[in-house]
């Protein structure tokens, strides 16, 4: 079949251009000084043997970062992106992550910790690579990049066939054919994407560089026939899959591979969990082993890397080429060639080269994909100093090891600096954010399955959970955030129940409300919708007000709802207890939105000011919010006798809101500690009356330290929330943070026993 015509006469060029892809990435951890880490694997990414997203691979130091399957190479970068984060934030403060395929400097074979693994098959299989190959060999790092065509592209080109095969077979012969040109061609990748670009006596057992290596630097020791490859005398056919399985297995049974995922090819058959099942099902997906990591990039790849790659095999594939067994032999021996090579010298095979690289440009243009990333593939060709060994070899020799470090410590700033958000899903709320980095951290199985909804699927083997929004989850039932919602029966339940409410007046029109003004002239009281979160709404006066901001007040909350309560304000000082099952898990002291005066700026300015502070930002994907200036804070002003031109005299504090909420540019201080714990029993006492495992309950308390008592109950319950904000008890603007997403971690998968900080 000449699938570039069938692809064209049929109209699946957007078929085409889609796949699944993954990525699997080794790092070595390091200390400051450049040597690989001594420590072991970090106990908190949970058990090694089922987590889906961090491996060690052969050593202890030796981290594999692996993506799970994703629809587009962006997809795969955020989550490389994220992966890496998780793993930055996770270990040592002084470790970091190598940025180099080989290890600046080369352990004694005593100090190489082999991979402390539950499992005796896994570690007397590494005991075996320790004999076969040596330590040293293993402690080399690179990437591996799995990508299958989209099931669509293969069952339309299936239709067009003109001979009797089964589906498997016909999959699998597309497979056969990309793998096939992949390894006469593959030196075009080891040319431009090379980065192991040093040989050191220590790399090899017997501490001598081999005679046929040329001195100075090479484009990739990884890529060579030095690198991580099987010994002369281990032989795979790729001639058919048959073949492929018959020579594997016999590569096994004469000894000369302990195991068949000892076969190192530079591409791999993947489909099941040994040949047989490729036999059996067919080639599922091709895993392909050459890249070295990028030390530019600080995930080890970049995005349009990734992206070339794709192209790269896409054309393998397009093009009507298909090579047999002699080219592909060939092309192991231009691969060798390649990676000896100087990094600024041109390539031996830079005709070839040039000519694939415009194929693949003219096959972009048909697709009309944009071409720029091949463009510069090409003048890479014609100037070496382009390529990534080229621009890795332009840095001073003398200079290059600290580069390598600065690197590695660069890229764990960046991954530190916002230590709240996950890198890649930075549109998401930030409690899903931190929900997210707990999830990857211990090892559950994700999936995103709405990134605007916040809604993600957890699994713990076949144990599977949803969650929306960080902790709206199957622990709590759909009626009992309907309750929390509506202000009216939360408070009615809570009455019946024994606990302090406020007294309140409901209305459905404005103007009853309007003319029930004089019951409240004379007290405090706060007027809010009936259905409200996040403080929305909501107007405060302690002291009462005249009726032109009663009116105003009323007027807000109508906007918001249909239904409006006015309430007597209870005395005391606000406190949000989140509640967590049978548990209060934090007590947050919250201070509604506020400057403090420095007698030259004015409020307007002082709000500015404050909104400089990077913690503060919009829709909570920061631990705390812009402060405004709308309608309620100028009525709060107002009330003080304050515009937004006023200038405070230095040291006076200028509240802009009533209500504290941290959505409406409050602060937050913990005070999980310094709470009576019978304040704490009655908020788990309010979470269970509303049928909530998780919930933010809002108590008015006269004096934390003191116990209420019949006499004097010195509380009252202001709301419960349903799906209270973690992320201000997390990260509060003062005091210790509390990792509440560990603890709904905690609850939805007990059988994990993972606990909350």
């Amino acid at each position: 079949m000449n699938i570039q015509e069938v692809i064209k006469k049929n109209k699946l060029e957007p078929l085409f251009t889609q796949g699944t892809f993954g990525i699997e990435k080794e790092s070595q951890r390091i200390l400051k000084d450049g040597h690989i880490s001594k420590t072991d694997h970090p106990s908190e990414f949970g058990n090694r043997n089922f987590h889906p997203y961090i491996h060690t691979d052969f050593a202890e130091s030796q981290m594999e970062l692996v993506t799970p399957p994703l629809e587009s190479v962006e997809e795969v970068s955020r989550w490389l992106m994220a992966i890496h984060d998780v793993s930055l934030q996770t270990i040592p403060e002084d470790e970091y992550l190598l940025p180099t395929s080989s290890p600046l400097y080369m352990p004694a074979d005593e100090d190489i910790k082999v991979a402390k693994l539950d499992r005796a098959k896994d570690v007397a299989y590494r005991e075996y690579l320790v004999e076969t190959y040596g330590k040293r060999k293993q402690m080399v790092s690179g990437i591996h990049y799995n990508f299958e065509f989209h099931a669509d592209f293969i069952k339309a080109l299936y239709g067009q066939k003109t001979t009797d095969i089964s589906l498997k077979d016909f999959k699998s012969r597309v497979y056969l054919k990309l793998a096939h040109n992949f390894l006469r061609y593959q030196w075009v990748l080891t040319y431009l994407m090379g980065a192991s670009i040093e040989t050191k006596p220590e790399y090899f057992q017997e501490n001598q560089i081999p005679e046929d290596i040329p001195d100075g630097l090479i484009r990739s020791l990884r890529s060579s026939k030095y690198g991580y490859v099987n010994n002369e005398d281990v032989f795979v056919s790729f001639e058919s899959v048959e073949e492929y399985v018959k020579t594997i297995g016999q590569m096994v049974t004469d000894k000369k591979l302990i195991a068949e995922k000892e076969f190192y090819s530079n591409v791999r058959f993947r489909g099941g969990n040994s040949a047989q099942e490729i036999l059996k099902n067919g080639i599922a997906y091709l895993e392909f082993r050459l890249f070295d990591l990028n030390p530019f990039a600080p995930f080890g790849i970049t995005t349009e890397d990734m992206k070339f790659i794709h192209y790269f095999l896409m054309y393998l594939v397009w093009t009507e080429t298909e090579v047999g067994q002699e080219g592909r032999a060939i092309g192991k021996k231009m691969n060798h060639v390649t990676a000896f090579e100087h990094p600024h010298s041109e390539s031996t095979y830079k005709e070839e080269g040039i000519q694939l690289l415009e194929g693949i440009k003219q096959m972009l243009v048909e697709l009309g994909i944009d071409t720029s990333i091949v463009e510069e593939k090409i003048a890479a060709f014609y100037n070496p100093s382009l390529t990534i060994s080229g621009r890795l070899a332009s840095i001073p020799r003398e200079e290059y090891y600290k580069w390598v470090l600065d690197q590695a410590k660069a890229y764990k700033a960046e991954a530190l600096e916002r230590p709240y958000a996950l890198r890649g899903f930075e549109e998401m709320e930030l409690s899903t954010q931190i929900l997210l980095h707990d999830a990857i951290q211990k090892g559950l199985h994700i999936e995103v399955l709405d990134r605007h909804d916040q809604f993600l699927s957890l699994r713990y083997q076949d144990h599977l959970e949803y969650v929306k929004n960080g902790n709206m989850t199957s622990l709590d039932t759909y009626i009992s955030s309907l309750v929390m919602a509506n202000k009216v029966v939360t408070k009615k339940i809570l009455a019946k129940e024994g606990y302090v409410v406020p007294a309140s007046k409901e209305y459905t029109q404005v103007e009853d409300a309007l003319r029930d003004y004089s019951l409240f002239e004379k007290k405090g009281f706060v007027v809010k919708p009936k259905s409200t979160n996040y403080g929305i709404g909501i107007s405060i006066f302690k002291d009462g007000a005249n009726e032109t901001n009663y009116r105003k007040a009323i007027e807000i909350a109508f906007e918001e709802d249909t239904t409006v309560l006015v309430e007597d304000f209870v005395h005391g000082t606000e406190y949000r207890f989140f509640v967590a099952g049978d548990e209060t898990r934090a007590v947050l002291l919250r201070v509604a939105a506020n400057v403090v005066g420095d007698g030259e700026h004015t409020i307007k300015e002082l709000v500015a000011i404050k909104n400089n502070n990077p913690l503060r930002g919009k829709n909570h994907l920061t631990p705390l919010t812009l402060i405004e200036l709308g309608k309620i804070e100028q009525l709060a002003l107002d009330e003080q006798g304050y515009t937004v031109d006023s200038v405070p005299e230095e040291g006076t504090t200028v509240y802009l809101r009533e209500n504290s909420n941290i959505s409406t540019g409050g602060d937050s201080f913990d005070f999980t500690d310094d709470m009576h714990e019978s304040y704490k029993k009655i908020a788990v006492g309010v979470a269970k009356a509303m049928g909530a495992t998780f919930s933010g309950v809002d108590i008015m308390v006269d004096d934390y330290r003191i116990p209420p008592s019949e006499e004097n109950p010195g509380y009252g319950i202001i709301e419960a929330n349903f799906n209270p904000a973690m992320m201000m008890h997390i990260y509060p603007y003062q005091g210790q943070g509390r990792r509440l997403t560990l603890d709904v971690l905690g609850l939805l998968f007990p059988e994990m026993e993972i606990k909350g900080e």
